[in-house]
């Protein structure tokens, strides 16, 4: 077995001369720190292959603000979104290759991976993915079959910069526009109609497998949709009152001096971590409204993102009574994913020493190019020859897309068990696990037993400074 341990996230540069050797010296700390937590995780034959040093691994770290700042459910990955096939690139001289790749992705969250790995496929051989979603709440999973349906809405049903646009309100924003409001609940609604009817389901969205969700998770996502559905008057979702609580919790004395808080986190926790291209304009308005792509007028934001609700227990007059909050991030923002890197490094220049553009417009650069390479895969499934057009039409493919993949999502708390399971063992090629989600600690020796030979393992860590 090969697995990379990976720390995912900013590259920390520890260069003594730039960052100095104290800085630095602190940094490689952190990522030495982390690295240990990861092995005291792993043990047995997973630790040794690790710290014997025949595993290749790179040391990264996430953008992160205070622990108590991360919330108990997370909405948006701390890492940049990845291509997974440039983790598993197939060996060239080695004929025997899989026709199939399958990713196992512990809490990454929001598809982001996903995402990106479908729109560089083209630049791979052909093989099919299969992506295997495993979160610790179905309010993960319901949005990240919104997410997915969104980026394939066809061209003529929705352009390329609505659904840009779309995409990062609903991805980030706590308040959106009517227009996004209004899809969230038409697709909400076609979801409920959809769920108790597997074969219609099967039938509309080709690329989703629910099946291995248990009947009463369907019938718990079932009511996540209801809710998404309904109007402000028929259930209430007070957005701004409960991001208002939820900073207060986070803050506490320091409330009143908010402002100065918001800035002494962005350029001490984020712009340290080299995400510079964050400016304090952007970060202090979503840290103080829960808007972090204001592409409109900030008029057109009203209307809450009901997709950032989640429920949670809890005790009131001495019973446990299920309410609905906000208990998200509060500290670093949905910038990280899409906001800090790009393949066009003319976005990532500096002027006298300040980036060119934020991490707003970075976002919807990146994510409007990830779109346009999805539109251009299904339109080179049109023009395909009739041989090909089959292949892509075969069972458990996508018509969407020039290359067959299928995203499966697995019961939640599933991890444990997989290994007793047969069909997942030694099945998966790739292994990736998140920290934001709080997922680190879903990896066990057993899980080792579902990872095929050859298999690689990939980590995102949270590295927090000391103080924060």
């Amino acid at each position: 077995m090969r697995i990379l341990a990976q720390y995912i996230g900013l590259r920390s540069p520890l260069n003594p001369e730039k960052r100095g050797a104290g800085r630095a010296a602190g940094i490689e700390g952190n990522h030495r720190r982390a690295e240990g937590r990861v092995l005291r995780l792993l043990g047995g034959a997973w630790k040794s292959l690790i710290s014997s040093g025949t595993i290749p691994r790179r040391a990264m770290t996430t953008v992160t603000g205070s622990g108590e700042g991360f919330g108990s459910v997370a909405w948006w990955g701390l890492s940049p979104a990845l291509d997974l096939q440039a983790e598993c690139p197939p060996d060239a001289s080695s004929p025997g290759d899989p026709p199939e790749l399958n990713i196992l992705l512990l809490g990454s969250v929001d598809a982001r991976h996903i995402l990106r790995t479908l729109a560089q496929a083209p630049r791979w051989p052909l093989r099919g993915l299969n992506f295997f979603v495993l979160e610790n709440n179905l309010e993960a999973v319901a949005r990240q079959i919104l997410i997915l349906n969104l980026a394939f809405e066809p061209p003529e049903k929705m352009g390329l910069q609505e659904k840009s646009e779309t995409f990062l309100e609903l991805w980030g924003n706590g308040l959106v526009r009517t227009q996004v409001a209004e899809y969230v609940r038409t697709q909400s609604q076609r979801m409920r109609r959809l769920l108790p009817e597997p074969d219609d389901l099967a039938a509309q969205l080709p690329h989703l497998s629910l099946e291995a969700l248990k009947f009463r998770e369907r019938d718990a996502l079932e009511a996540v949709f209801t809710f998404w559905a309904a109007s402000e008057a028929e259930a209430s979702f007070p957005l701004s009152r409960l991001w208002d609580s939820r900073l207060r919790g986070y803050l506490g004395s320091r409330y009143d001096a908010r402002l100065g808080v918001s800035d002494w986190d962005l350029h001490m926790k984020l712009h340290d971590r080299g995400a510079r291209v964050i400016n304090s304009r952007e970060f202090r308005r979503w840290r103080e409204t829960s808007v972090a792509f204001e592409i409109r007028d900030a008029s057109a934001y009203q209307l809450p993102n009901r997709t950032l609700a989640s429920g949670r227990l809890m005790s009131h007059r001495g019973e446990r009574v299920a309410v609905r909050g906000y208990w998200g991030d509060v500290a670093t923002g949905p910038f990280v994913a899409f906001g800090i890197e790009s393949d066009d490094q003319s976005l990532l220049q500096t002027r006298n020493g300040t980036p060119i553009k934020c991490a707003g417009e970075i976002s919807l650069h990146n994510v409007t190019s990830l779109f346009r390479s999805l539109v251009a895969a299904r339109e080179e499934v049109s023009g395909a020859e009739p041989e090909v057009e089959a292949e892509a039409g075969a069972p458990g493919s996508d018509p969407e897309s020039s290359r067959p993949f299928r995203v499966h999502f697995l019961p939640l708390g599933a991890a444990p068990s997989l290994h007793h399971r047969n069909h997942f063992r030694s099945r998966f090629h790739l292994l990736y696990v998140s920290c934001g989600s709080r997922m680190v600690h879903q990896l066990s020796p057993e899980l080792g037993a579902c990872v095929a030979p050859g298999g690689r393992l990939m980590v995102e860590l949270a590295s927090v400074p000391r103080g924060a």
